[in-house]
């Protein structure tokens, strides 16, 4: 645990997000600020946590445009479009949600880059399919091909999954600015 956060939880002050994703979200906001490209996310089983770190630090307005909690499917297609069809295909938690609340997010923002949560963080709602656990998630860039990543964390606890959904989506937006290129005209 950082010295901050060690001070603060003696002082009795609960510390939400510890010091090294605060400078990893720091340094994403600075990565995007310098390429003048802004972030958008659609969450899931993560229930804002991203939106809410991005947001934590000073500043981020001016990269951090808008993140959308969609935890039930009703808000999955009305918030961003997601189709019926797909969440009754393949659920909630698949490859194709993850994709089209990505994409879904990006036709309902400004931003250059979107990155959408979708899993089981548990400790129900888990089957032999997809276990409790499994977390999807969808970066989508103007102009270019959406793409998804599975991750299975397996049975940490609910709260374990959430935050271990939020390092590697950290780590799947700094990889994507880090690796921007323009689109071509």
């Amino acid at each position: 645990m950082a010295p901050r956060d060690i001070h603060l939880e003696r002082m009795g002050i609960t510390v939400m997000f510890r010091d090294f994703i605060l400078q990893e979200a720091a340094m994403l906001l600075d990565a995007c600020r310098g390429m003048h490209l802004t972030l958008a996310t659609a969450e899931s089983c993560t229930g804002g946590l991203l939106a809410g770190l991005l947001t934590s630090i000073a500043g981020a307005s001016d990269v951090f445009d808008r993140g959308f909690v969609t935890y039930s499917n009703a808000a999955k297609q009305e918030l961003l479009g997601v189709s019926p069809e797909i969440l009754t295909r393949f659920g909630a938690v698949s490859h194709e949600t993850a994709r089209a609340m990505a994409q879904g997010a990006l036709n309902h923002s400004a931003a250059d880059l979107v990155l959408s949560i979708t899993g089981v963080a548990g400790p129900g709602g888990g089957s032999a399919e997809k276990p409790v656990g499994l977390v999807y998630f969808g970066l989508a860039r103007r102009g270019r091909v959406i793409t998804s990543f599975e991750k299975r964390y397996g049975e940490i606890g609910r709260d374990a999954v959430r935050f271990a959904s939020l390092e590697t989506a950290m780590t799947l937006f700094n990889e994507a600015v880090q690796n921007f290129t323009p689109n071509p005209p």
